[in-house]
């Protein structure tokens, strides 16, 4: 980000230090108070960037979000034809339709299924939930919602359960045999390191290829918003912003010990990292800014092979040239 901006090394070192520091700070506030959710980037709390889209989120509502992705027909939602949507054969609307009725035995009990009707709708299959996503299996499914008034209509996304990066290189195999297949396994953990969890997350499985295979399903929620990083130019504006995502990031990850289930995180996680960096903090300030750049190194070096492999004809599926 800071190269697409055009900042110089020095920048870049001292926008990464910030977040850091940033990072550690929240920590240390988890350290000395006995609930993890107290703290929160909320209106009353966030400035600059973060600030802008909260209200920005303030402002979307469930009406909008399903006029913008369904259509009304005979006093009944369905999806609208749109770019990235497909309509389904009965087959594969079948196998989805099943695949929903095993997510409903997921969904935790009491509240969260209160006064919510999970009759389905409509559903299609989708493109374009986001880079980890890509290339995967991926459907949105219409259900009733929580009243039948056609503007209490809900959104939800299933999509093929990733692998997680660590466990290609974290070979604990109690924490392997824990979960049934990625979604089940994303599905917890996003339940873990939210502080207040979609209600309608839960997980199922699918056949793809032919093999059982593990989806995550989570409502498509019309409060969701983005940072809109291409009005954030400067460093004085990158600052204070790169700060609160790194105490947010500290949000997340010590929040996760109170909320896992089955004991996967059995011990305080700020208690782990205060630990790891007592007396050590400007190491592991000096750590992370080299890691920054080399990463962003990295990046830039994937890009140019990738692009040079895909001008020679690297890949067997796609032409660099159009006949």
């Amino acid at each position: 980000l800071g190269w697409r901006k055009a900042l110089p090394d020095e920048v870049i070192a001292d926008l990464t230090e910030r977040y850091a520091r940033g990072y550690l700070d929240q920590v240390e506030y988890f350290l000395s108070t006995p609930d993890d959710t107290q703290w929160a980037l909320t209106l009353d709390t966030a400035t600059g960037a973060v600030l802008d889209a909260l209200h920005a989120a303030k402002l979307q509502t469930r009406v909008g979000l399903l006029d913008s992705v369904t259509v009304v027909d005979g006093y009944r939602r369905t999806f609208a034809h749109r770019a990235g949507v497909r309509r389904l054969d009965d087959d594969e609307r079948d196998l989805v339709l099943d695949a929903f009725t095993g997510y409903l035995a997921t969904i935790p009990a009491g509240r969260h299924r209160a006064g919510v009707t999970f009759d389905v709708l409509d559903v299609v299959g989708k493109s374009g939930f986001g880079i980890g996503s890509a290339g995967l299996p991926a459907y949105t499914v219409l259900i009733e919602g929580f009243t039948q008034a056609l503007d209490n209509d809900v959104v939800l996304t299933l999509k093929q359960g990733n692998v997680a990066a660590p466990s290609r290189v974290v070979d604990d195999p109690d924490l392997h045999t824990r979960f049934e297949h990625h979604g089940h396994r994303t599905a917890l953990s996003q339940r873990a390191l939210q502080a207040h969890a979609d209600r309608f997350l839960g997980w199922t499985t699918m056949p793809v290829n032919g093999r059982p295979t593990g989806f995550v399903i989570s409502e498509y929620s019309p409060y969701e918003t983005d940072l809109a990083w291409d009005e954030i130019t400067e460093p004085d504006q990158i600052g204070p912003l790169v700060e609160q995502l790194g105490r947010a990031t500290a949000k997340i990850h010590c929040v996760s010990d109170d909320e896992a289930e089955d004991g996967i995180v059995d011990f305080s996680v700020e208690e782990v990292i205060a630990g790891a960096v007592d007396g050590r903090v400007e190491d592991f300030v000096a750590e992370l800014v080299q890691f920054a750049h080399a990463y962003a190194r990295r990046a830039q070096d994937d890009h140019r092979l990738f692009v040079e492999a895909f001008r020679a004809g690297g890949f067997a599926l796609v032409n660099p040239t159009t006949s």
